[in-house]
């Protein structure tokens, strides 16, 4: 079967690899879709990210979805020829965090494309792949890009519940990628009264627009723009702070109210805090990480129409133009979410 292998920064390879064996409780699955994630990017672009490096070939990949073509031993609630979304996310289930429901903390996590360990932990992005079946969501009713995108907006949903009640609530979001724009869908579902969206982009901002947000604010043409928000002590209930840039971050917490909340979902290494003013403001910084039992929820939220992620996917290309798909998700002037069409 091919696969996206990456073998270091800017050389990606589409290469032949074995199937693994089908298992008991397992389920063969051809793959029908892959987004292309910010993790991805980094090892495509860099090689890795801060001290984290590729440093051996490894298959990358892992918002997927497919079909299910053979079934192991055991396997019940599914059946062969259904459409799923598949979870990446592996945890022991034995260790003290997945024992205490914190299973996205788990301390033997295997996450499909990741080399943080060594051996690194063989990603997603290939035609079959051989899954758990407690990893699959059926997704039957929507599209296989609609299913690819259940990774991405599980990490916004469990970002959303450790925010709290949001009905009634105006919601800042700083930075329009993905992970942003899933922020302003998932907010608007859960009853936000207002939301506000900041990026640099003309076309991410434009998408914001399209997809909910109320005001759209260009910060690399008016650095002051959230200026205005910061009379009367604030005017945001909720950040979600999706760029991971530490400037985001400091110029939001002026437009906060007192005991506003700040949800950290961007990952772009350590942050200088305006820590007194955070205190004065009595402002909490909740950090949000990965998911799990967040994945079936938004399965069924795209099953039941509650949440609409189509606009999100601009791009998708073939397995063999991978690399013409990575280069355009790298370009944030005319691309959200670029999907890779395994079929």
């Amino acid at each position: 079967m091919k696969a996206i292998v990456a073998h270091g920064a800017k050389d990606l390879r589409i290469e032949e690899r074995e199937p693994s064996a089908l298992g008991k409780g397992q389920v063969l699955i051809r793959m029908e879709a892959g987004g292309i994630c910010g993790s991805d990017l980094h090892y495509y672009n860099h090689g890795g990210f801060g001290a984290v490096r590729i440093k051996e070939p490894m298959i990358l990949g892992h918002e997927v979805a497919g079909r299910i073509e053979a079934m192991g031993d055991a396997v019940e609630g599914i059946s062969v020829g259904q459409r799923v979304a598949i979870s990446p996310s592996r945890p022991c289930g034995l260790c003290e965090y997945c024992r205490e429901g914190m299973q996205n903390h788990c301390f033997d996590m295997r996450f499909y494309g990741s080399a943080m360990p060594f051996p690194h932990i063989q990603g997603a992005f290939r035609e079959n792949l051989v899954v758990d079946a407690a990893q699959c969501a059926v997704a039957d009713g929507i599209s296989a890009g609609e299913a690819a995108m259940a990774e991405p907006l599980s990490v916004v949903l469990h970002a959303a519940k450790r925010a709290g009640d949001l009905m009634g609530k105006r919601v800042l979001v700083t930075g329009c990628g993905p992970i942003g724009m899933l922020a302003i869908l998932v907010a608007r579902a859960a009853g936000a009264l207002e939301i506000v969206a900041t990026d640099v982009a003309h076309f991410t901002l434009g998408k914001a627009r399209d997809i909910g947000a109320d005001t759209i604010c260009n910060v690399a043409e008016n650095a002051e723009v959230l200026a205005g928000y910061a009379e009367n002590k604030g005017y945001f209930d909720v950040l979600f702070e999706c760029s991971g840039v530490a400037t985001a971050l400091a110029d939001a917490v002026p437009a906060m109210r007192p005991g506003g909340i700040i949800m950290q979902l961007g990952l772009g290494g350590d942050m200088t805090l305006p820590v007194q003013a955070m205190t004065a403001k009595e402002l909490e910084l909740r950090g949000s990480f990965r998911f799990h039992a967040e994945f079936v929820s938004a399965v069924e939220m795209m099953r039941r129409g509650q949440i609409d992620v189509k606009p999100l996917i601009t791009h998708t290309f073939s397995l063999d133009d991978a690399i013409p798909a990575f280069e355009m998700a790298s370009d944030r002037r005319q691309a959200i979410k670029a999907q890779i069409a395994f079929g």
